[in-house]
């Protein structure tokens, strides 16, 4: 399959995942409707949006310039080789 190219595709695929998290949450919090457990997934999603913002940018632009990401498993490689 070759790689999407079309900005238009790129923003549907970014689009979809945040679809594909909001129903996941809501499903979630449906089946166990408690504010704990809504606090908990929001603070556990920002976590994660975090850690990837670190292993895709500050990895790249503050720590290693040669780093180049190509998804999370060239990230654990790297860190693996270090």
């Amino acid at each position: 399959m070759p790689d999407l190219r079309d900005p238009r595709l790129m923003y549907l695929k970014g689009g979809l995942f945040v679809v594909i998290g909001v129903a996941a949450c809501v499903l979630i919090l449906i089946e166990h409707p408690d504010l704990k457990l809504a606090a908990l997934l929001a603070l556990g999603i920002w976590a994660f949006c975090r850690a990837y913002y670190f292993a895709f940018y500050v990895i790249e632009h503050y720590i290693d310039a040669d780093y180049k990401f190509a998804g999370l498993w060239s990230f654990v490689r790297y860190v693996m080789k270090r």
